[in-house]
């Protein structure tokens, strides 16, 4: 297998990029080491980046370094300090694990290259009917290749929840009749402001405000139904809404041991992997309100400082060839999402890609405009982060 996933990788052409220069390229590339920041709390992720880094390695000549990250955010203040120092070259991030908040503050600065995504060579094959050319409502430019698709999920047990909740009413109803058994991440966790996001999205009554940035002068008026919602909330959840669990991964955990009855992803996947690795019971599944939930692509980007850029456009089209994505796909190696279109894929690969797409899935929403990230985070921590 892993010979035929080389011989995928170098049989491609460009349909941007002229052939020979993508060769520059990839000989630019070869015995670079290209230093890949990347969020490191899964162990399913991390495993699936060492075989990418033994792929560069064996087949591409590059050195690929993987540095775990707990937040994606601390490699942004490292390229912005980096970048108050002069240092416009050789800097300590080539590729970087990044959307949302974090692309919009690297962008705005003009710290990331731009104009190559759409030339690499595997683009080719990206389904492009997914939001791969805008990050939370903000053109991308070139700036971020896709890599995996998120949408946010909720993850039950049968035994203890017979049928969907179809909205927050539902999730109020089930909080109320279930004390202590629901929850969700503290934020600032990726996760736990989605779901604040996810909620304001299905509460507003003003849905094109979350287009744009917020406006000091109505953001109180367009997150009113919001705070409203958490304040009847809270009392109900684990722990009554005094204190939150740090992460998704500790509420998985706290679901499979029952002490919680709902558990939230970012990764619709993500309960096939947890019960095909044994973490979570066999009764597990996955559900979303019926009106859709907020997803997003994640991307990789470079820093306009990088010291190896060729090397990070070759991995960076690695991540999107068909075997790397199909594996990436599948729940038992980490059931990440794939960015890619099937119908663009030769008919054997698009019939393995097509059995790791899991079923039921709810309709896609938008997320809001990057900025409502750092809002919501500010005034949930004013109003509930010291309880």
């Amino acid at each position: 297998m892993r010979s035929c996933m080389f011989l995928t990788g170098l049989l491609l052409t460009a349909p941007v990029f002229a052939e020979s220069d993508w060769q520059t390229v990839q000989q630019d590339a070869k015995g670079q080491t290209v230093w890949f920041n990347a969020w490191g709390g899964d162990p399913a992720v991390n495993r699936y980046l060492d075989w990418v880094s033994e792929e560069m390695k064996t087949h591409y000549t590059i050195t690929l370094k993987i540095v775990h990250l707990a937040d994606a955010a601390d490699a942004v203040k490292r390229i912005q300090t980096e970048s108050r120092a002069g240092r416009t070259s050789k800097g300590s991030v080539d590729l970087l694990w990044v959307n949302g908040e974090n692309f919009r503050t690297l962008k705005e600065a003009n710290l990331l290259q731009t104009g190559w995504a759409q030339m690499l060579p595997n683009w080719r094959y990206v389904d492009t009917t997914k939001p791969v050319t805008e990050d939370f409502a903000i053109a991308t430019d070139g700036a971020e290749s896709p890599w995996g698709a998120a949408q946010l999920t909720f993850i039950a047990r049968k035994a203890t929840l017979s049928a969907s909740l179809h909205d927050p009413a539902a999730l109020l109803d089930y909080a109320k009749q279930h004390p202590g058994k629901v929850t969700y991440p503290r934020p600032p966790d990726f996760t736990g402001t989605a779901f604040l996001e996810q909620l304001l999205l299905s509460l507003t009554t003003t849905p094109d405000a979350l287009k744009t940035a917020p406006d000091p002068h109505t953001f109180d008026a367009v997150t009113a139904p919001l705070w409203r919602y958490l304040d009847q909330l809270h009392p109900q959840l684990w722990r009554e809404g005094k204190d939150f669990p740090p992460s998704p991964a500790r509420m998985d955990a706290l679901l499979a041991s029952g002490n919680l009855n709902l558990s939230l992803t970012f990764n619709p996947a993500h309960a096939l992997q947890k019960v095909a690795s044994g973490e979570l019971p066999a009764d597990t599944f996955s559900f979303g309100f019926a009106d859709g939930t907020m997803g997003n692509v994640h991307f990789v980007a470079i820093p306009a400082n990088s010291s190896a850029s060729a090397g990070a456009k070759v991995v960076a089209n690695f991540l999107l060839s068909p075997d790397a994505q199909i594996r990436k796909a599948d729940p038992k190696i980490w059931g990440d999402p794939s960015v890619l279109d099937p119908q663009k894929l030769p008919a054997d690969q698009a019939s393995v890609l097509r059995q790791f797409i899991p079923a039921g899935l709810p309709t896609m929403q938008p997320e809001p405009h990057a900025a409502w990230v750092n809002a919501l985070e500010q005034e949930w921590l004013r109003r509930y982060g010291t309880r």
